[in-house]
Formats: structure tokens, C-alpha cells, sequence
């Protein structure tokens, strides 16, 4: 576990130096407190922002909303914009998109290895408590960067189909399919054992490098056969249904708000239905000529506008239209209900990107919005300038009741940012 965290000793047992979850049982959730779940949605696009359209001038809560911000006005007292906030790793701005949520150095190394990410952080400590410990999800292209990386630095694969994840979240096979799917849970992990067992007897004669490389690939297979054993724990319980239509896949990248938005409603629809309490998107959409009008280039050549005109007016409609998309799910979550009131108040909703001006590749002062979560809302938070991004990391998993004392490079909690 990470060094800093307590674990729950109703939720593991430690066995041969492993931690093995246990399900979560109806008898036991009787005998624990009834406190109320929380939750953390953690989005990240890979775009940056225009500056002047998101950064608010006055700190604190008299703040000047700003055109990016204005666009979500409804939940200023939901919401904390946060500013001066960043990560020590350096290079390409681009690929800093796999540690925006882990905080881990020099991405561009060649001995670059990532560290656990803040939601697959959480995800260790409650997700034994729902069918799946955590959803992530991505819009735009397979094979883009995301940010959610396991504890031994391996990036979980994320979800772009939302049909599928609909089909996952809330369809339920009848009795043969249910064994079928036993059957390949069963399988997968002899699969697993299998290929342990050859790379112990090659661990014997490699390279001390080598042996680190297959230390890391045993990490990996302990998070998937502990995965295994709760997918077949769930996979006999009923599923939660859901009122309305399965979405349908939008199939054309260009079409970027309508899979933004269908990608979005899956995220909250997992959430309200306590399907998984942590769940991540990422907005892969850099390398995209959206369908909008008014666009006709690529936004990654958008980004680097070089102070262009109409570039950046092009960019700006981008933008915009992305940040609609967060007010609309802002204000679904708001509309939801939950037991603090609404699903949002119960949920932390993190936005922003692993860079600031991309048309610099700037990675300080990354644009950052907090919402919801029970914090006490309703500022502009403008921390020095190269404050950790991981103390806000550190604020939110202590916001989720964990016994955490650090994350990453943090340096402590973010000043100014209180519990409601």
C-alpha cells in the first residue's frame, strides 16, 4: 500500500505480504458506519486553454468570471478555479498527459517509469465496496495518452465505446450467460498463473534490469487477478437498471461534443447507480478537425497558432464548446439526486489539462477546476506559482476520508481549500 494510506481492516486481509479486497457484503455494511459515499471524477483534455480566456485576474471569491468561466456561471458556487499549480516533470508537454493525475518526473526519459495515479490511488481504497473499482474512459483515438496508471506504473486501458461500457455497467445475461462468464473469469486466471510461473523460471538467468522489468510485470498480475476475484464475486449479483435507451456509439471523431457529451452521461449514469465510485475521462482530442462551424484545421495546429487571428478564433469555438459540455455535466450531476443533496455534492469533479498555453507546450500553472465533493466552493484559489499539483491530489483523497499524509511530489494540502 502506499505509505501514507491506513488501510480499512474490515476491507483487507493481509496475506504472503499481499493486500487480497474483500467483497463488499449487505452484513457488513450493517455493522459500519452509515456515512454517506464519495466520490471523484477526474477528466482530463489534452488541449490546454487559450490564457486569457480561462485565468480569472482578482483571487479569491470576487473573481471576474472570464469567458471560459462565464460559460459555467451557474455553478460558481459549486466550483474552485484553481491557478499556479503544476507538476515537477519537464519535456514534451504531450506526453505529460500520462502523469497529469500521478505527478511522476521526466516523462520523456528513457528510464521513465510512472507511478499510481490519484484515482487508481482512491480506486484501491473503495473499490471493493462496488461492482467495479473504477471506470476509465476516453474520447477521441485509441491509442492517445491517459492518465490513469496502476501502482505498478502500468496505464489501465481505457473505454472508448460507450455502448460497450452501458452493456458492462447494466446489462445482465441470464443464467447460461452468467456462467459462461465465470467460466472465463476461471480461465483468465489460469492464464495468469500460467505465464507467472514462466517468467519466475526466467527471472533466473536475466539482468538485474531484467528482473526489475519482471518485478513490475508480477505487479501487474497482482492487480489483475485481485480484479479477477472481484469481477466473479459480482458477476452473480443483479445489476441496476436504468431507465431509458443504450447509447449509441458515435462512430466519427469529428463529431467531438456529441461523444463528449454521450461519454459524460456514462460517467454520471456509473456514479449515480453506485456502479463504481471513481471514474476517469480523458479528452483525447488534440489530434481532431472537429465538425463545427467555423473550424476547418486540426486543433493540434490550432494550439500552435503562433498568434494568428483566425486561428485562434477557430480555437476559441473549440474551447467553448468543451467547456458547454462540463456545464452540462455539472448541472446533470446537480439534478441527481444523492445523499447530500445531489450526486454532485457528494462527487469531487476534477478538470483540467496537462498543459497550460499549448501553443508554448507550457506545463505550469495548469488550468484547473475543482466542483462539488463537499468542499467549500466559490473562489478563485491562486497558489503560488509552482505549488504542487499533487497537494490538491492529497486534499481530495483526504476529502475521501483516507488516512493519507502524502501523494507524490505534494508538500501538503492546498492551502485555502476547506471542507464545506
Amino acid at each position: 500500500m502506499h505509505a501514507g494510506v491506513a488501510c480499512d481492516r474490515r476491507g483487507f486481509l493481509r496475506a504472503a505480504g499481499a493486500l487480497v479486497a474483500l467483497p463488499w457484503l449487505e452484513s457488513r455494511a450493517q455493522s459500519m458506519p452509515a456515512t454517506a459515499p464519495k466520490r471523484m471524477l477526474c477528466i482530463m483534455s489534452d488541449m490546454g486553454v487559450l490564457p486569457a480566456n480561462f485565468y480569472p485576474q482578482q483571487p479569491g471569491r470576487d473573481y471576474e468570471l472570464t469567458p471560459y468561466l462565464d460559460i459555467l456561471k451557474d455553478h460558481r458556487s459549486q466550483m474552485t478555479v484553481c491557478t499556479g499549480l503544476g507538476h515537477r516533470a519537464t519535456g514534451d508537454g504531450h506526453k505529460m498527459a500520462k502523469t497529469f493525475l500521478s505527478g511522476a518526473p521526466q516523462p520523456n526519459s528513457s528510464s521513465f517509469k510512472n507511478t499510481i495515479s490519484v484515482d487508481q490511488l482512491a480506486a484501491e481504497q473503495v473499490g471493493f465496496q462496488t461492482r467495479f473499482p473504477s471506470l476509465v474512459l476516453a474520447v477521441g483515438p485509441k491509442d492517445g495518452h491517459h492518465p490513469s496508471t496502476l501502482r505498478s506504473g502500468v496505464t489501465v486501458p481505457a473505454e472508448t465505446s460507450p455502448a460497450a461500457v452501458y452493456r458492462k455497467l447494466f446489462l445482465q445475461g441470464d443464467a447460461a450467460a452468467i456462467q459462461r462468464r465465470l467460466a472465463e473469469l476461471r480461465d483468465g486466471r489460469s492464464i495468469l498463473d500460467f505465464v507467472r510461473d514462466e517468467a519466475r523460471t526466467l527471472e533466473r538467468d536475466v539482468s538485474g534490469r531484467d528482473r526489475e522489468r519482471i518485478e513490475q510485470f508480477f505487479s501487474s498480475v497482482r492487480d489483475v487477478e485481485k480484479t479477477l476475484v472481484e469481477a466473479a464475486t459480482w458477476e452473480r449479483r443483479p445489476k441496476p437498471k436504468v431507465p431509458g435507451t443504450a447509447p449509441q456509439d458515435v462512430t466519427d471523431q469529428s463529431e467531438m461534443e456529441q461523444a463528449t457529451n454521450v461519454m459524460f452521461d456514462i460517467a454520471r449514469l456509473a456514479l449515480e447507480t453506485d456502479s463504481t465510485r471513481v471514474v476517469t475521462v480523458a479528452l483525447r482530442n488534440i489530434h481532431i478537425r472537429p465538425t463545427m462551424p467555423g473550424v476547418t484545421q486540426q486543433i493540434h495546429g490550432l494550439t500552435h497558432h503562433g498568434g494568428d487571428a483566425d486561428k485562434i478564433a477557430q480555437l476559441r469555438r473549440v474551447e467553448e464548446m468543451l467547456f458547454g459540455t462540463l456545464n452540462r455535466l455539472l448541472t446533470s450531476m446537480q439534478a441527481a439526486p444523492g445523499p447530500n443533496g445531489s450526486l454532485l455534492a457528494s462527487t469531487m469533479v476534477l478538470y483540467g489539462s496537462n498543459l497550460s498555453d499549448a501553443n508554448k507546450h507550457d506545463t505550469q500553472n495548469l488550468p484547473i477546476i475543482l466542483a462539488g465533493g463537499g468542499f467549500r466552493h466559490g473562489q478563485h484559489l491562486a497558489s503560488k506559482p509552482s505549488t504542487p499539483l499533487c497537494n490538491l491530489y492529497l486534499s481530495m483523497l483526504q476529502q475521501m476520508g483516507f488516512e493519507v499524509d502524502r501523494f507524490s511530489f505534494s508538500t501538503g494540502t492546498l492551502t485555502g481549500l476547506e471542507s464545506a
